[in-house]
């Protein structure tokens, strides 16, 4: 599969396995809550990714890339909120590899809307 080549999809899938990993400390009665909805934001992002790659259309691709984009979104705003209630302390990392997610998602948007045939 194409998009298993992808940096995007490879570092997005890395934040999918920090983002579990860290959720695990969270108080157990946010295994329904916000544990639940950072995990599913997260994973959101490599499956649209890789949804998106198995279209026929360029235009479907970059409506599920957008997708993606909007569920890293969440992940950052999920994020803090865990920062404000003392859930978590240090992100940066996290919040480091977001970012270039956000970026190669970005990037990739404007790549293939540059090359598509309208």
């Amino acid at each position: 599969m194409v998009h298993k080549n992808l940096e995007v999809w490879q570092l997005s899938m890395e934040l999918v396995t920090t983002l579990y990993e860290v959720t695990r400390v969270f108080p157990k009665d946010e295994i329904y809550g916000i544990t639940s909805q950072i995990r599913r934001a997260a994973v959101s992002i490599p499956t649209n990714i890789s949804e998106g790659a198995a279209r026929n259309h360029t235009k479907e691709y970059i409506q599920f890339l957008y997708i993606a984009l909007g569920s890293a979104s969440e992940v950052e705003t999920l994020l803090q909120i865990s920062k404000n209630l003392g859930y978590l302390t240090e992100t940066k990392e996290i919040e480091n590899k977001l970012d270039s997610v956000r970026r190669l998602l970005a990037g990739l948007i404007k790549y293939l809307s540059s090359t598509r045939n309208p």
